[in-house]
């Protein structure tokens, strides 16, 4: 097991890994993925970042947590309706529209469930309501959306069509400042947690930009962080963290304690399995493989071990919950996503 628990205050038991890798243009498989999210029909939405070799395949695939896989929507690379360059996170708002960051055009594109392109917003700059570098995106309880402006190193408000409210925040390592920051969040109190990526630390401030918490420090111990990518929060106020450059989820209480550490657990995907049916010499040569090396000594940084290791995360860059207490953890190196149930 690589679950680590050192509170009984909450359990993750694994649930199985959906994935397989998909450079082509529709079908199912990820290339690269960067969020998930889940709709209230369990619909799962998986926004496919690309490497540039294959911008042109930039989509939102959707599958179910059954592996039926239902399609995809987006129409590629660019800067037109619709398109993307460097898309990067995803939220829904209270009325089913998906809204999707793009941290190169500096604006958010939003899409209808059903695959139709309805507008977007944003213009380049560091005046209040512009953007330089938008990367994590979430709703409050009213609709006011917040994005994690990067490059400006702070956090915007807007209304759910663009419209500018309020901002905070300036570079730096002192409270309620940022240097890179890169995914956000919002509780059942409204409050606003944002992923401080190059401070090492999630920050926690009330909906009006107001700081109320630092959380964590750099390093790869418990309750530490190395370059954190995305922050989730449940309904008892459990914090999810994608400790990216520790290869690894940490969970926090909400009093932000540490809580547990998962360091993936994945099985071969049904899509894989049924791939390797297809294909014998394949899986001829995955039965001989040893997928869970002893590595020599030099290789002992999360990375070197993640990337050797198949069941381990390699690249979390995002953590999601649905609405049944479900963790979904975003793998863009290996293309999947793992799946974990909350006790």
């Amino acid at each position: 097991m690589s679950t680590q628990t050192k509170s009984p205050g909450i359990a993750l038991d694994y649930v199985k890994t959906i994935g397989i890798v998909n450079n082509g243009f529709n079908g199912r498989g990820f290339a690269n993925p960067y969020d998930i999210v889940v709709d209230g029909d369990k619909r799962i939405f998986i926004l496919n970042r690309c490497d540039p070799a294959r911008a042109d395949a930039i989509r939102v695939g959707i599958c179910t947590l059954d592996d039926e896989y239902l399609g995809e929507f987006g129409k590629g690379n660019g800067t037109g309706d619709g398109q993307f360059i460097w898309a990067v996170a995803m939220a829904l708002d209270s009325q089913n529209r998906l809204h999707i960051t793009d941290e190169h055009s500096n604006r958010v594109t939003s899409y209808s469930l059903s695959g139709d392109y309805l507008s977007h917003w944003g213009k380049a700059g560091s005046g209040d309501g512009e953007l330089n570098g938008p990367a994590g995106i979430a709703f409050d309880s009213s609709d006011n959306v917040f994005v994690v402006d990067q490059h400006n190193s702070r956090v915007q408000k807007f209304t759910v069509d663009g419209k500018f409210i309020a901002n905070w925040g300036s570079f730096g390592s002192g409270d309620g400042q940022f240097n890179l920051p890169w995914g956000a969040a919002v509780d059942n109190y409204d409050n606003v947690y944002v992923a401080d990526w190059r401070n090492d630390r999630i920050q926690k401030f009330d909906n009006d930009g107001e700081f109320l918490a630092a959380l964590g420090s750099s390093g790869d111990g418990e309750g530490q962080f190395m370059r954190p990518t995305s922050v989730a929060v449940d309904p008892e106020g459990f914090i999810y963290v994608a400790d990216w450059g520790n290869e690894r989820v940490q969970v926090l209480g909400p009093d932000g304690s540490f809580q547990l550490i998962l360091k993936g657990e994945a099985t071969t995907s049904k899509w894989g399995e049924e791939y390797l049916a297809s294909n014998p010499e394949e899986k001829a040569e995955r039965d001989i493989s040893n997928l869970i090396p002893e590595l020599p000594a030099h290789l002992n940084t999360p990375y070197h071990i993640s990337s050797q290791t198949e069941p381990y995360f390699w690249g979390p860059v995002s953590v999601s919950l649905d609405h049944e207490g479900r963790l979904y953890v975003v793998e863009t190196n290996r293309h999947r996503f793992q799946v974990y149930q909350k006790r």
